[in-house]
């Protein structure tokens, strides 16, 4: 049997996989201290677009809410907001009017050209009048 600090350490890894942190997970302090067998797991606090996140994987929807992807018809990058109507809804990374997209059309987004796009983005921002 794998210990409580291993069992955690995978959940961790799964949560990470499908881009969800939960920065409170830990082993519960009391129980792994008593003689109970099975520890309990403290899932922690966290804000709610963590908490959106990890309802988004737990549907199963792909991408999940809130992380990023492109739309492959005309290469452009949002975040994803939600799921609607079988599309996919994406917001331009420096705020904006969202926009469907069909599943079939999305694609990945790696993190540097995220914050590629993000610093574009503020450099037209702060060169505007």
């Amino acid at each position: 049997m794998r210990s409580t600090e291993e069992i955690v350490e995978s959940l961790r890894a799964a949560l990470m996989s499908v881009g969800v942190v939960l920065p409170s997970l830990t082993v519960d302090p009391v129980t792994a201290a008593t003689d109970e067998p099975f520890a309990l797991v403290d899932l922690g606090r966290c804000n709610t677009r963590t908490a959106e996140r990890l309802a988004s994987v737990l549907r199963g929807e792909r991408p999940p809410v809130g992380t990023h992807a492109r739309d492959t018809r005309d290469g452009r990058i949002g975040e994803v907001m939600g799921h609607v109507g079988g599309n996919v809804q994406l917001r331009p990374l420096g705020g904006g009017r969202e926009w469907d997209c069909p599943p079939e059309s999305i694609g990945a987004v790696p993190p540097e050209e995220v914050l590629r796009e993000r610093v574009r983005h503020r450099n037209r921002e702060v060169r505007l009048p």
